[in-house]
């Protein structure tokens, strides 16, 4: 039995992960996020409840659960004020919340220069959410960003604030952008070090000895594979490693540990910002999809862009992030097609491969190759096994197994946990 599991995304995003590591953190003692921030949208549902997270992990609505932010994320601590106000205002008190003294700040700075540097691109937009994210990963890697755990030491922080606020005001005035005053910055963060402070802890130590005392922990990634910094379609891609190899670093534990990797991906394909996106619809099939998987981004509500299935993605990032198995997500939606494609490979200047390649300029000439299997008219919202779905459902199923190599664990035929299908022994075990 497994008492580790990591929940990916492995496609562009939005796949379902919230609903997935909703699910599973049930049963788990732990829920982690190893990384990005609070451009990440999860959307969990349960008892006719829709709610909304961005930086929480996902198993804040169990009591009984430890949620942690890990260090490899990048924290807006009046994002997470904010998130926790929504929560209380839904009635979700009684949570266990802790935040990596290590994770990087998003500073009110960060935000400000994210939709600078977005609008300097002209034309050639990446699409960031212009949360900051980006920039705040910047000052971690250029050695100048400030942490969760200054916060806890007011003088060491002032000194570290001032030089940040000395640097990044001289960049705000080139950009033509307003300046932050200080002693404004200082009072409002040691606001916020009165009410998160207790929060702020040592959570690697915290995660390691639930992995000694064989407690269940949930790793949650954000976003998904395709826009991991090294591996997405770069450079329409976030500023962080969303892989389960990303796991050890981003929440300070032993590889070791990372042993049950499950890949969530919708029974299509959507992406929302820019960028190449080769299997994708701009027929009234992708209107329909849209309307009928609610294809808007939880955080931005941008239209998300819809396609069909892509094996090929599925292929290379299950290859990169050792998936055990797929959690098929939103397959209700394609009830009631005629036909339903799946893409078996790209055509490249006329040649077939079968791995994304590195270049967007590569990427956006390739042509999907696809398989068209036959549709279902049933309604399977309501179904509770594999054996009670549709034969058509079935194939559609059995040939993204065939063609990724990889087995379907889980199927979520609805939005609600109920609506959840568990095929796995593996994951029934967890």
């Amino acid at each position: 039995m497994s008492e580790r599991l990591v929940v990916i995304g492995s496609q562009w995003g939005d796949e379902g992960k919230g609903k997935i590591t909703d699910y599973f953190a049930c049963r788990a003692d732990m829920v982690v996020r190893y990384q990005g921030g609070n451009n990440a949208g999860h959307s969990v549902m349960f008892n006719g409840h829709k709610y909304s997270l961005q930086s929480i992990p996902s198993g804040i609505f169990n009591p009984n659960t430890v949620n942690v932010m890990g260090n490899g994320m990048v924290v807006n601590p009046e994002s997470v004020l904010v998130e926790l106000q929504r929560l209380h205002d839904q009635g979700v008190t009684d949570y266990q919340l802790f935040i990596s003294d290590r994770a990087a700040m998003v500073m009110p700075w960060h935000s400000a220069l994210d939709g600078a540097y977005e609008s300097l691109k002209g034309g050639k937009l990446i699409g960031t959410t212009k949360k900051g994210i980006g920039p705040a990963y910047c000052d971690k890697y250029s050695r100048s960003g400030l942490r969760m755990g200054d916060l806890l030491e007011p003088e060491y922080f002032a000194e570290r604030l001032k030089a940040a606020v000395e640097e990044k005001n001289m960049e705000l005035a080139m950009l033509g952008l307003p300046t932050f005053d200080f002693q404004q910055v200082y009072d409002r963060y040691m606001e916020i070090a009165a009410i998160l402070g207790p929060r702020i802890v040592d959570t690697s130590d915290l995660i390691n000895k639930a992995l000694i005392s064989d407690k269940k922990i949930l790793f949650e990634g954000a976003q998904g594979m395709m826009l991991c910094i090294d591996h997405g379609t770069y450079p329409f891609v976030t500023s962080s490693t969303p892989s389960s190899a990303s796991v050890p670093v981003g929440a300070g534990i032993s590889p070791k540990w990372i042993d049950n990797v499950v890949g969530v991906a919708k029974a299509y394909c959507t992406r929302v910002g820019e960028g190449p996106f080769p299997t994708e619809l701009f027929d009234e099939i992708s209107h329909e999809i849209r309307e009928r998987g609610h294809e808007y981004g939880t955080v931005t509500g941008r239209p998300r862009r819809v396609g069909w299935f892509d094996a090929v993605v599925a292929r290379y990032t299950s290859r990169l992030a050792g998936i055990d198995n797929w959690a098929l997500m939103l397959f209700d939606v394609l009830s009631g097609l005629d036909k339903v494609r799946i893409c078996t490979h790209y055509e490249l200047d006329g040649k077939i491969v079968d791995t994304p390649p590195s270049t967007i300029s590569k990427l956006a000439r390739c042509k999907p190759v696809y398989v068209e299997l036959d549709g279902w008219k049933e309604d399977i919202t309501g179904v509770k096994s594999f054996d009670e779905l549709p034969d058509n459902a079935k194939a559609y199923v059995r040939k993204i197994e065939e063609l990724t190599g990889v087995p379907v664990g889980v199927i979520s035929v609805g939005p609600d946990r109920t609506q959840t299908i568990l095929i796995s022994e593996k994951l029934k075990n967890f």
